[in-house]
């Protein structure tokens, strides 16, 4: 397993471009050398695999993502194996384990669990706190109970126990002490987001300035976009610096309303999953937290009140849909799960590419954009 492979004969698409007849060599666990044509034959001698001419991307980045496979990242390290498995097999090679709201000393030991396992799962690119800082009015599929306003113990509890692991954090920055919040994470080198918010469009504006660079899910769970009133979705996009997450999968979001905001922040759109346990399972009964889920037809929604509870979406399947249901450039699409994610968490500079020097993550798809092989460190994985 020594992360040395050569993948020639593909149509790589990278960095908003796709170059055909395309080889990549790793070496070592990363990019050794990219070319096209023939030159690969004069690399040194690896075991390599022929693309056939299938689409080859850097590996995909999820920064927002709560299990699968049947496992949910809120039990700890058996269900943070399950899901991140599943997710593998899809295409996924690193991603921020995400948390749902719960006590903020639960949370602290959730993300304990995460720094520990870090070290012996480089899939782990560190944790994402989507509560308990959130509006109760845009909750979601989040205890209402449980959530409340932020304080400095709070913030510093939490930063304590993630020692340096916590790489994302969802905020109502119109709560009190929010914008407190979000200056403090922000100064700890935490991207923070704007969710689950009832914010105005001048306040999320204002948040961003404070050092919030993601908007958490845009469209869901927090006000629309209004002619009077622009609301936190108009905020970002005119923002530059501000990423937009997006769930694409023909039930957060209409395909329609993905175009327009692809269109109105170019480079800045990151699909995420914002996947539960049941991603890759059955239909069926499922906990987000402690709320019951009930996933029919493979949507997930609260038992009590049937509210989106998260998705059963795969980024392989949000890849295929944004180029063929939404009618993005391959390219844009492609960026959305690589380079545009990896950046938003302040992985740019070895994640989401595939050019010498980064991590030899990539993923290998046919045609219509199923995946054929996944590359993690250069070794075969899935």
């Amino acid at each position: 397993m020594s992360g040395d492979h050569l993948i020639h004969s593909a149509r790589l698409v990278d960095g908003g471009t796709v170059v055909e007849d395309a080889w990549v060599r790793f070496a070592g666990g990363v990019v050794a050398e990219v070319g096209s044509g023939s030159s690969w034959r004069s690399s040194p001698e690896v075991e390599s695999t022929d693309a056939r001419g299938g689409w080859l991307t850097p590996g995909f980045v999820d920064i927002h993502v709560h299990g699968g496979g049947g496992g949910s990242f809120d039990d700890g390290a058996e269900g943070i194996a399950r899901g991140l498995d599943l997710h593998q097999r899809h295409g996924t090679t690193r991603a921020v384990i995400s948390l749902v709201t719960a006590p903020v000393d639960a949370l602290a030991s959730r993300v304990r669990t995460v720094a520990s396992l870090m070290a012996s799962d480089s899939r782990i690119l560190g944790s994402h706190l989507e509560g308990p800082f959130l509006d109760v009015g845009h909750k979601g599929a989040h205890e209402p109970s449980l959530l409340r306003p932020s304080t400095p113990a709070d913030v510093d509890a939490l930063l304590s126990a993630a020692d340096g692991t916590l790489r994302q954090i969802t905020i109502a920055p119109e709560l009190p002490g929010g914008m407190d919040a979000v200056r403090a994470f922000s100064a700890a080198g935490v991207a923070v987001a704007v969710g689950h918010t009832g914010a105005t469009y001048e306040q999320a504006l204002a948040a961003f300035d404070a050092g919030a660079s993601i908007l958490t899910h845009a469209f869901n769970a927090m006000p629309g976009v209004h002619h009077r009133a622009p609301g936190p979705v108009a905020a970002a996009a005119r923002t530059p610096g501000v990423t937009l997450e997006i769930v694409n999968d023909g039930v957060h979001v209409h395909p329609e309303v993905v175009r327009m905001a692809f269109a109105s922040a170019p480079g800045r759109l990151a699909l995420v999953t914002d996947a539960m346990a049941a991603a890759g399972s059955a239909d069926g009964d499922y906990l987000l937290g402690s709320l019951e889920v009930e996933v029919r037809d493979g949507v997930a929604r609260l038992a009590g009140g049937g509210s989106i509870a998260g998705s059963t979406l795969t980024l392989d399947d949000a890849l295929r849909r944004a180029v063929k249901e939404v009618g993005l450039p391959v390219t844009d699409a492609v960026r959305a799960v690589t380079e545009t994610p990896a950046a938003a968490i302040g992985r740019g500079g070895d994640l989401g590419r595939l050019q010498p020097g980064y991590r030899a993550d990539a993923v290998l798809l046919d045609d219509r954009f199923a995946v054929q092989r996944v590359f993690r460190d250069g070794v075969p994985v899935a």
